[in-house]
Protein backbone atom coordinates (compact mmCIF):
# COMPACT_ATOMS: atom_id res chain seq x y z
CA UNK A 1 0.00 0.00 0.00
CA UNK A 2 1.48 3.29 -1.07
CA UNK A 3 1.12 6.72 0.44
CA UNK A 4 -0.86 7.94 -2.55
CA UNK A 5 -3.35 5.08 -2.14
CA UNK A 6 -3.90 5.97 1.52
CA UNK A 7 -4.33 9.64 0.64
CA UNK A 8 -6.83 8.73 -2.09
CA UNK A 9 -8.88 6.61 0.33
CA UNK A 10 -8.91 9.36 2.96
CA UNK A 11 -9.76 11.99 0.34
CA UNK A 12 -12.67 9.90 -0.98
CA UNK A 13 -13.95 9.32 2.56
CA UNK A 14 -13.85 13.04 3.40
CA UNK A 15 -15.62 13.97 0.17
CA UNK A 16 -18.28 11.35 0.89
CA UNK A 17 -18.83 12.67 4.42
CA UNK A 18 -19.20 16.21 3.12
CA UNK A 19 -21.53 15.09 0.34
CA UNK A 20 -23.76 13.21 2.80
CA UNK A 21 -23.83 15.92 5.44
CA UNK A 22 -24.55 18.95 3.23
CA UNK A 23 -28.29 18.28 2.68
CA UNK A 24 -28.90 17.59 6.37
CA UNK A 25 -26.94 20.58 7.63
CA UNK A 26 -28.35 22.80 4.89
CA UNK A 27 -31.94 21.98 5.83
CA UNK A 28 -31.19 22.67 9.49
CA UNK A 29 -29.50 25.95 8.61
CA UNK A 30 -32.37 27.14 6.42
CA UNK A 31 -34.97 26.31 9.07
CA UNK A 32 -32.82 27.97 11.74
CA UNK A 33 -32.56 31.11 9.62
CA UNK A 34 -36.31 31.21 9.03
CA UNK A 35 -37.02 30.69 12.74
CA UNK A 36 -34.51 33.37 13.76
CA UNK A 37 -36.08 35.87 11.34
CA UNK A 38 -39.50 34.98 12.78
CA UNK A 39 -38.18 35.44 16.34
CA UNK A 40 -36.60 38.78 15.46
CA UNK A 41 -39.77 40.13 13.91
CA UNK A 42 -42.11 38.93 16.67
CA UNK A 43 -39.58 39.38 19.51
CA UNK A 44 -40.39 35.91 20.87
CA UNK A 45 -37.23 34.57 22.52
CA UNK A 46 -38.24 31.00 23.33
CA UNK A 47 -35.44 28.43 23.06
CA UNK A 48 -37.69 25.51 22.19
CA UNK A 49 -39.15 27.49 19.28
CA UNK A 50 -35.82 27.29 17.48
CA UNK A 51 -34.79 23.79 18.57
CA UNK A 52 -37.89 21.68 17.90
CA UNK A 53 -38.50 22.71 14.25
CA UNK A 54 -34.84 22.17 13.37
CA UNK A 55 -34.91 18.73 14.99
CA UNK A 56 -38.08 17.77 13.13
CA UNK A 57 -36.76 18.97 9.76
CA UNK A 58 -33.43 17.20 10.21
CA UNK A 59 -35.23 13.96 11.09
CA UNK A 60 -37.50 14.29 8.05
CA UNK A 61 -34.52 14.95 5.77
CA UNK A 62 -32.72 11.93 7.24
CA UNK A 63 -35.76 9.71 6.64
CA UNK A 64 -36.23 10.96 3.07
CA UNK A 65 -32.55 10.70 2.16
CA UNK A 66 -31.84 7.42 3.98
CA UNK A 67 -31.95 5.24 0.81
CA UNK A 68 -29.56 7.56 -1.01
CA UNK A 69 -27.20 7.73 1.97
CA UNK A 70 -27.18 3.95 2.26
CA UNK A 71 -26.47 3.56 -1.47
CA UNK A 72 -23.52 5.96 -1.27
CA UNK A 73 -22.10 4.19 1.80
CA UNK A 74 -22.54 0.74 0.25
CA UNK A 75 -20.88 1.94 -2.96
CA UNK A 76 -17.90 3.32 -1.06
CA UNK A 77 -17.58 0.15 1.01
CA UNK A 78 -17.74 -2.01 -2.11
CA UNK A 79 -15.05 0.14 -3.69
CA UNK A 80 -12.83 -0.31 -0.62
CA UNK A 81 -13.33 -4.08 -0.62
CA UNK A 82 -12.44 -4.19 -4.32
CA UNK A 83 -9.18 -2.36 -3.55
CA UNK A 84 -8.07 -4.83 -0.85
CA UNK A 85 -6.10 -7.07 -3.26
CA UNK A 86 -4.22 -4.00 -4.49
CA UNK A 87 -3.36 -2.98 -0.93
CA UNK A 88 -1.65 -6.24 -0.03
CA UNK A 89 1.03 -5.96 -2.69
Amino acid sequence: MTDSMVLQIVRDALIMVMLLSVPILGAGMIVGLIISIFQATTQIQEQSLSFVPKLVVVLIVLIVLAPWIINVLVGYTTELFAKIPLMVK
